[in-house]
């Protein structure tokens, strides 16, 4: 079967050679293999493969998984991501428990929770999201959750689901700028996305919110600023912006390697906009550095809140 039958018949984009600040080392570290094989064991899908991330060997040695719940075929087809495109099978009602167990049995302090798209499903799949939370908490309760959602378009209710169960991070990627949506992300809408993350913060403005980006896909500096405006707006906390990577040759080109010091400068003027949390690097993955990252973006929230000397 072919993992991605709607980009077969699409014209080949060369891979091009990647410069030394983003090649990464084959993982070898015998705690990966541990970590392999506990997901392996526990029948569990990780984004950490599936989209072929490149920091796996890092993550994983530090047994660091972001688990990718509701089966390993997305309904969408977008142009830069690796995952299986197709129909996807039915719900497994017994992930949720595996997924805590898995939790459990890694020790993690933090753990990233997302999905395929399931826009086979009436609700999108928040349900299930709630129920692995909820089975999160109970095999580690002292483990703090983030959801990295899709965007539930036309999923009227399924947000609502989500924050009901109570994670500590909502994340959902607005991925490019919305002139490159129609190549890029076709199956998504800007707008939606945007909705999504402020109709989330207006349900519960405790929850830390999240989004991210790629950069080399042919946007402008500009567009990348209004998306920062934009994410503002909607008082999204965090930031994250990386290079795009082509999985193959039938996915979409890379129009630049962005340099180290463009992804400093991206980041310095993320902060200087109000997010109270900003990760850019061209290895920069929603999940990558996640649990230290949540226990910084706490620290920041309780230091913008605190009472300013004199006052």
């Amino acid at each position: 079967m072919l993992r991605h039958p709607e980009k077969a018949h699409r014209p080949d984009n060369p891979i091009q050679r990647k410069p030394a600040w983003i090649r990464v080392k084959a993982p070898t570290h015998p705690i990966y293999h541990e970590t392999r094989a506990l997901m392996r064991e526990n029948r569990l899908t990780t984004v950490c493969e599936e989209a072929a991330c490149p920091n796996i060997g890092e993550c994983w040695a530090e047994r660091h998984a972001t688990m990718m719940v509701m089966g390993d075929t997305c309904t969408r087809a977008c142009a830069f991501c690796n995952v299986r495109t197709g129909l996807p099978g039915p719900l497994d009602a017994d992930e949720p428990a595996r997924v805590g167990d898995a939790v459990a049995k890694l020790g993690l302090r933090h753990v990233v929770v997302t999905s395929v798209d399931r826009d086979d499903l009436a609700d999108g799949g928040a349900a299930h999201f709630a129920a692995v939370i909820r089975a999160i908490r109970a095999a580690a309760p002292g483990t703090t959750i983030e959801v990295l959602t899709p965007d539930f378009l036309r999923k009227p209710g399924a947000a609502e689901i989500v924050v009901e169960a109570r994670p500590d991070v909502f994340n959902h990627n607005l991925e490019t700028v919305p002139r490159l949506y129609p190549t890029v992300r076709p199956g998504a809408r800007y707008y939606q996305s945007l909705r999504l993350l402020d109709g989330v913060k207006a349900l519960d403005p405790s929850l830390f919110t999240k989004s991210g980006l790629m950069v080399g896909l042919g946007e402008e500096r500009t567009e990348i600023m209004q998306v920062m405006d934009d994410l503002r707006i909607a008082d999204v906390d965090f930031l994250t912006i990386g290079q795009y990577l082509q999985p193959s040759v039938k996915h979409a080109a890379i129009a630049r390697f962005v340099a180290p010091e463009e992804f400093a400068e991206y980041a310095a003027i993320a902060r200087g906009k109000g997010f109270l949390m900003v990760s850019a690097s061209p290895l920069t993955r929603s999940s990558y550095h996640a649990d230290a990252d949540f226990a910084a973006l706490r620290q920041a929230r309780a230091a913008h809140r605190a009472p300013r000397a004199g006052r």
